[in-house]
């Protein structure tokens, strides 16, 4: 018999990219399946799902900010406006098991699916759980949780600790292949920065000094990401300082890549914000890293994630506040630079990596769609 996922989750790529793997793990394992998608319009799901071949339903909701102010009762009537979204698309599709993997859209939609005796699973992602996670968590069948830290946010006996589910394009890319799609090259050290998904100001500014420093002389090759939103003004700022980095070969400077497995599979070093997805990637890539947690991210979850490998001997921490191209540069020249500690950080990394977590979930999956 066919049986429907209905998967919930946006906003930015680390919560689609999760609900993507599970959703191609399940169809490899299960022949008769399908896999729907609920998220919003604003949200990155619209480009992505839709690139990754699945249907993207789409309801009204927004989150909450910090300060109490008119936006408020904005979000409030879009909260209600997107249950109502959430029932209806319930009723329509009829899904055999609904996956929350983060953000708000995940909140009217599994917590009415619960309701509605729908199985359900969530997915969290972060040592320090987000409020939506955390709500749900009393309402769900199964909790899959990331780090074993997270287990006493939640009722007891619901959780599976599975780590982050890794696109298995990340873990297979290959170093060589991935060097001739991105004109890497291979006999000297690359550095891959990046700010998310949708990129990161202060890293960019970071990164501009520390293309300053470099443009002159080859210690390291750079990719940077910058975010599509901020690449115009980025290459402004190089032409406004007067460099023209294009003919520089060691430095590369992209919007945004879908191939991110390749970029991986060529670092040996990254710099990023600390969101779980890109933490998970970067560990089961086994690379050293060094991390700028978002200051402003939800219960500071990021600080929480960055702290944990700091903890483990595979990342540096800089906090934002504290972050500039002269200090970023001497933290890669530490890493780079001493073979025996840059060894370590990427063997800690490895170790941390959890490259079974999709089978995992997919396993707690197929268990709550054929529950007896």
């Amino acid at each position: 018999m066919r049986k429907k996922v209905l998967f919930a989750g946006g906003g930015t790529g680390g919560h689609i990219y999760p609900s993507i793997a599970i959703a191609k793990g399940l169809m490899s394992k299960l022949e008769d399946i399908e896999a729907v998608f609920v998220g919003t319009e604003r949200g990155m799901e619209k480009e992505l799902v839709p690139m990754a071949g699945f249907r993207l339903e789409k309801i009204r909701v927004k989150g909450f900010k910090r300060r109490i102010s008119i936006d408020t009762l904005v979000t409030l009537k879009e909260m209600v406006l997107g249950g109502f979204d959430a029932i209806r698309i319930l009723r329509r599709e009829k899904p055999d098991l609904v996956i929350g993997t983060g953000g708000y859209v995940a909140g009217p939609v599994v917590f009415f699916a619960a309701l509605m005796g729908i199985p359900t699973l969530i997915h969290e992602q972060n040592v320090k759980p987000g409020i939506t996670n955390r709500i749900l968590g009393k309402f769900v069948d199964k909790i899959a949780i990331s780090f074993a830290e997270s287990v006493k946010y939640f009722p007891s006996g619901k959780c599976v600790l599975t780590g982050n589910p890794v696109r298995p394009e990340i873990i297979y890319a290959d170093k060589r292949t991935a060097s001739e799609i991105l004109n890497i090259n291979s006999n000297i050290p690359l550095v891959l920065s990046f700010g998310g998904s949708q990129g990161a100001k202060k890293i960019n500014e970071a990164i501009m000094d520390l293309i300053v420093k470099i443009k002159d002389k080859i210690e390291f090759q750079l990719l940077h990401i910058t975010g599509k939103n901020n690449y115009d003004v980025f290459l402004k700022e190089l032409e406004i300082r007067g460099i023209n980095w294009d003919r520089f070969g060691h430095i590369k400077i992209k919007p945004y890549l879908y191939n991110m497995q390749d970029a991986l599979a060529c670092a040996d070093l990254v710099v990023s914000r600390a969101g779980a997805i890109t933490i998970s990637e970067i560990t089961v890539c086994g690379k050293p890293s060094i991390l700028i947690p978002l200051p402003s991210a939800a219960d500071n979850h990021q600080d929480f994630n960055a702290r944990y490998l700091e903890k483990n001997n595979a990342a540096l921490v800089i906090e934002e506040r504290f972050l500039n191209g002269e200090i970023l540069y001497r933290y890669i020249k530490e890493i780079l630079g001493d073979k025996n500690r840059y060894k370590k950080m990427a063997q800690a990394s490895k170790e941390l990596g959890k490259p079974d977590a999709l089978n995992k979930i997919v396993e707690i999956a197929i268990g709550l769609l054929y529950k007896k």
